[in-house]
């Protein structure tokens, strides 16, 4: 057989998958038309800035900023966006791809993969100069490497990555310990099977091979500032999660951090990040700039007093921030101007006001070496404005989505029938990048969008087992010891 013949007879087992990708492609296409060379977000100017004056930034760790450095030889931020653009087309194909390897069914995993290739809120994201897209790709392929054989090259594969996207977002963090815990569990069953062979170093080597890097970015830190952690906003954006609940009146803080207390009814203050940005807030009218070390620890205090003081209203406002990523509509939030960003706009956006994000513009155009303003060219902006009113998943999808195998795992236990288990890690995951902004920081739309592809995953996975025998291999010993 010829080597065409060979490809077409390989895709023809894809062909459902491929011709989404298509599509998926050609979307992708016409918004690098009619949205040149990229849409810019807030952030977007301090990424330029860590870019090209290397330094640990306080409010965001330099992940994306040093892939911004990487593609600065082509000195385009069209290609930045083209990059990203296929990245998440990989992310689709890691899905699919994943869905097959554990002998899910082709229909399934074509479905499992839509969502992240075709979701117009998908490609608009990657079309906005910020870190979601690449931390997105990273953790779906994390996943991937570690739902496969356990070997020394997995286990570094998914160390590396998840390093990888804990620079890149910090909400990474927890997730080395997530697909830790898995691998271990694993190891431990793989030791009682029929092999009755273990190899906890593999958990190990993963371990040293996810925190090494941390280990070191956050020696760069500790040396530019003189703190440990890779970050020095964690207290900041507690005290400001905590704001939407927070009574001092129940609290009673100490003088010191009276002066951080709002009088505001709780149901009447503004979004969490106000408390963080707005110019009038008890923590940003404090003098020095917001992000000092002894503003931190102070805030940081507050918010641990009112988690101590107040247990039960905490818990309520992060299922109700949880709760705002399973709503079939969607309603502004967290107000109407960060709402928009995630809008193809019919206008040109206005440039930068704030000081730090004018640098960030100067800067920007030395990196494209020429204009940077978003070129909006119809009729290519106008397709991907009409496709973004009517394809998306909506959040109450998703809700079903991730109750789809839970509850597959209760009917097949109460008939007493074998269950799957390839599921709990992406599932896990999922839940874990729903959850952790609701409870640090707050609910954004462009949160849920990196947990979607693994959800998806997760419910493709439950069909794993129901291949016709003549279709499915042998499966594989769970751990390689070679």
């Amino acid at each position: 057989m010829r080597a065409g013949d060979r490809v077409r007879a390989a895709a023809g087992g894809h062909r459902w998958f491929l011709a989404v990708l298509s599509l998926g492609a050609a979307l992708r296409l016409v918004a690098m038309l009619g949205y040149r060379p990229a849409i810019w977000f807030p952030d977007s100017y301090t990424y330029v800035v860590t870019a090209l004056r290397p330094r640990p930034d306080l409010v965001r760790p330099a992940g994306y900023s040093m892939f911004l450095r990487l593609l600065e030889p082509f000195h385009s931020f069209g290609f930045v966006v083209f990059v990203q653009h296929l990245l998440g087309l990989a992310t689709g194909v890691l899905v699919y791809a994943a869905v097959r390897r554990g002998h899910g069914l082709a229909w399934a995993a074509t479905l499992a993969a839509t969502p992240v290739v075709l979701d117009a809120y998908q490609v608009q994201l990657e079309h906005l100069l910020v870190s979601d897209t690449l931390f997105t790709f990273l953790v779906v392929a994390a996943v991937f490497a570690g739902m496969g054989t356990l070997t020394w090259r997995t286990a570094c594969a998914a160390g590396a990555l998840l390093a990888a996207a804990t620079l890149t977002r910090t909400v990474g963090l927890p997730l080395i310990i997530i697909v830790g815990a898995f691998l271990l569990v694993r190891q431990v069953i793989a030791a009682r099977g029929p092999v009755g062979r273990s190899r906890p170093l593999l958990v190990g080597l993963f371990a040293i091979v996810a925190l090494a890097p941390i280990a070191g970015y956050a020696a760069w830190f500790s040396a530019t500032y003189h703190r440990f952690g890779i970050v020095g906003s964690n207290g900041v954006f507690l005290y400001a999660r905590t704001m939407s609940f927070a009574d001092c009146g129940v609290m009673r803080p100490p003088p010191d951090l009276a002066v951080l207390c709002d009088d505001t009814p709780p149901r009447r203050r503004p979004p969490s990040q106000e408390y963080v940005w707005a110019p009038d807030a008890p923590l940003v009218a404090l003098p020095g700039i917001t992000f000092t070390g002894e503003t931190d620890r102070l805030a940081g205090r507050f918010a641990f007093l009112a988690l101590r003081s107040q247990p039960a209203d905490y818990a309520a406002s992060v299922l109700s921030e949880f709760g705002r990523s399973f709503t079939w509509g969607r309603p502004v939030y967290p107000d109407q101007e960060i709402y928009d960003y995630y809008q193809f706009p019919a206008n040109v956006p206005a440039p930068p006001g704030r000081y730090p994000a004018t640098v960030g513009a100067e800067l920007a155009v030395r990196y494209e070496r020429g204009p940077i303003g978003t070129q909006i060219v119809e009729p290519f902006a106008g397709v991907m404005r009409a496709y973004q009113d009517a394809v998306r998943l909506p959040g109450g999808a998703l809700g079903l989505i991730l109750l789809l195998p839970p509850a597959i795992v209760l009917g097949r236990r109460w008939r007493g029938a074998r269950t799957e288990t390839s599921w709990a890690l992406p599932w896990v995951t999922s839940v874990s990048l729903l959850v952790i902004p609701a409870a640090t920081a707050e609910f954004d739309y462009r949160y849920v969008l990196p947990a979607v592809p693994l959800a998806c995953l997760a419910a493709a996975l439950m069909t794993a087992g129901h291949t016709r025998p003549s279709e499915t291999p042998r499966p594989a010993d769970p751990v390689n010891i070679k």
